[in-house]
């Protein structure tokens, strides 16, 4: 479904020289499959979702989905990013909606669509009150919504629920595990939280401090359907562990 093959990319820096953010990126995602990533603060994480998004290209290498290259944003791929980034003076429902009707794929079902997936984040009754009326959760609620109103089969997720507080994100990396069994979409998933990562994922992609590099692709062999209590299991903390030794030993070896 999508495939990196020696992505490099290289940044021009304030001062004109060159700061390079990925080196010899090789991966490969099912289709159906959840991939969450982690590493340190300046890895190149984020750098990874926009190549993929389209959003920006890459300096070597290739980027592929569903067998076509990346070169520019795609109808297929859709992203969720940290902050919610909703219209302020639009409605929940305009919200929803505004990615198809801005590029001209809305039709009469659209609307439809969108209260059918509000209503199974929790957010029937809430589709005419705006932005500032919701709680974080709920507004990102609302850009998960939008996303999947697209059908993508590729999700794109940066971090989106780093600000919100610890019961929330819980309450909402279990809503994504039930919406996304629903969906069937490909995620790439970016956390900085390794248990938020293994809760999630099928696979998790460890990187190495910049040039960011994948350091181990780490399984995650737990049932499915997951909830926390699963944090228990002795697959859960295999995996773990697995992931902070090697974020520590690289992160060790890049200040060394």
């Amino acid at each position: 479904m999508i495939l990196l093959s020696g992505v490099a990319k290289t940044f021009r820096g304030r001062d004109g020289g060159e700061v390079q953010a990925l080196t010899g990126i090789d991966l490969r995602v099912a289709p159906g499959e959840f991939v969450a990533i982690v590493g340190a603060s300046g890895c190149g994480k984020s750098t990874l979702l926009r190549l993929v998004a389209g959003l920006v290209p890459v300096t070597l290498g290739r980027i592929e989905v569903d067998g076509s290259l990346v070169a520019d944003p795609r109808a297929d791929t859709a992203m969720v990013f940290q902050a919610p980034t909703l219209l302020p003076w639009a409605d929940v429902l305009r919200n929803v909606t505004f990615p198809l009707r801005l590029m001209g794929r809305a039709t009469r079902d659209t609307e439809d669509g969108a209260r059918a997936l509000l209503a199974k984040a929790g957010l029937a009754g809430f589709e005419t009150k705006l932005p500032r009326e919701l709680s974080g959760g709920m507004q990102q609620r609302v850009a998960i919504c939008r996303a999947l109103l697209q059908q993508p089969r590729v999700l794109l997720m940066d971090e989106p629920f780093g600000a919100l507080d610890a019961l929330t994100r819980e309450e909402m990396s279990l809503e994504l595990l039930r919406i996304w069994g629903e969906t069937g979409a490909a995620v790439l998933f970016v956390t900085h939280s390794i248990s938020e990562a293994v809760l999630l994922a099928d696979r998790v992609v460890v990187m190495s401090p910049r040039p960011g590099r994948i350091a181990d692709i780490v399984p995650v062999e737990l049932p499915r359907p997951r909830d926390f209590a699963q944090e228990a299991h002795p697959a859960f903390h295999a995996a773990a562990q697995r992931i902070r030794a090697t974020i520590y030993q690289r992160g060790a070896a890049h200040a060394a």
